[in-house]
């Protein structure tokens, strides 16, 4: 099934459920044109642009797993960084929400920053004002984002993330309001279905922290790189991901060796503020 196929047989499957074009356009969070174009056959949809339309129609999970193969027949699809300011970064946080809101399992990599999910509201500004965004879009992206968070709160899903400690150091914001990032960190790690893992520096590594990525349910892996998000379906590459990921996660602390490590470089902080 080629592309025009595709988006043909996703017209029917809407047509068939009665559903306007509109609504399932707004239960996908996507923009109607872009549904059209998807259904046209001039734009190929990513496996989560299928997945989120055919929530949004309410088909079988038979069906759905049908066409979510068709839609992997791709391995990885990139969308350059100017292609989602252009969209908007709000909505791309607006999507994203919607594919964590039916993940299980999440398992995020990062050896830059805090991941958004764990930021705090003055870390989040702190990111998003490199931008170059206006104002309004800027509050947008913050609220989004911030919104994005309820996930935490879901006590049904799994949520690991692994950090370098690189990340717990670097100066995004002052040190006082890094010294509330870090207690974040220790606070949420202490949810039953939160696990907060750290890489110190001077553990020997057999691996290399190439650049943050993100899994979900391991069927799916969003990158990060400097000028596009490459998101990876195959389930070969994915395991690949599993694997690297895993291997972090051995060799990083974890429960209350990883809060007392936290909280050791969030007293370095404190005390840069009282002494500055």
């Amino acid at each position: 099934m080629n592309r025009g196929e595709l988006g043909a047989a996703l017209r029917a499957l809407r047509r068939a459920s009665g559903k306007e074009a509109k609504a399932v356009a707004r239960s996908a969070v996507m923009s109607a044109s872009k549904l059209s174009k998807i259904e046209t056959g001039k734009v190929s949809p990513s496996a989560a642009d299928v997945e989120r339309i055919l929530t949004a129609i309410g088909v079988s999970d038979e069906v759905k797993a049908e066409y979510l193969d068709v839609a992997r027949a791709t391995a990885a699809e990139a969308t350059a960084w100017r292609l989602v300011r252009r969209m908007g970064l709000h909505k791309a946080q607006e999507q994203t929400r919607a594919l964590e809101a039916r993940m299980s399992v999440l398992r995020l990599f990062q050896p830059a920053l805090i991941p958004g999910l764990l930021q705090t509201p003055e870390y989040i500004r702190a990111i998003l004002s490199r931008h170059d965004l206006g104002d309004d879009v800027l509050s947008r992206t913050i609220s989004a984002r911030i919104d994005r968070q309820q996930a935490l709160y879901d006590a049904t899903k799994e949520l690991h993330f692994v950090i370098t400690e690189s990340v717990l150091r670097w100066r995004i914001v002052s040190a006082a309001r890094m010294a509330e990032q870090l207690d974040r960190l220790v606070s949420l790690s202490r949810l039953p279905h939160i696990d907060i893992r750290v890489v110190p520096l001077s553990t020997p590594q057999q691996d290399i922290a190439n650049h943050p990525f993100v899994i979900r349910d391991d069927r799916t892996v969003t990158v990060e790189t400097v000028h596009a998000e490459l998101v990876v379906t195959d389930p070969r590459d994915v395991a690949l991901y599993v694997q690297k990921f895993e291997r972090f996660a051995s060799s990083a602390l974890s429960g209350s060796a990883m809060r007392l490590f936290v909280s050791d470089v969030r007293d370095g902080f404190l005390h840069e503020r009282e002494t500055g």
